[in-house]
């Protein structure tokens, strides 16, 4: 009955106080700064892959596109030729 209890009280503030104090003391604050900064870099460098997919297949879309609208011209300029 315990279970279901415990996880709708963990994340009351004095709780997560205990934790950041254990994990200070644990790890010290200068050990914690960089393991901010590097997951803070991370981070930015994960948004910045998924951006650059992103472009890319845009890129690749328009470029589909711009073939597409090529090969129409190309039988327009053919069918009127033919049609001459």
């Amino acid at each position: 009955m315990m279970g279901g209890n415990f996880a709708g009280n963990f994340g009351s503030p004095m709780q997560l106080l205990i934790l950041l104090v254990i994990v200070l003391l644990l790890f010290g604050g200068n050990r914690l700064r960089n393991l901010g900064g590097d997951l803070g870099g991370a981070i930015k460098g994960f948004k910045k892959a998924m951006n650059d997919g992103e472009k890319e297949k845009d890129q690749q879309t328009i470029a589909q596109d711009q073939q597409k609208i090529i090969e129409g011209e190309a039988k327009k300029v053919e069918a009127e030729k033919e049609h001459k």
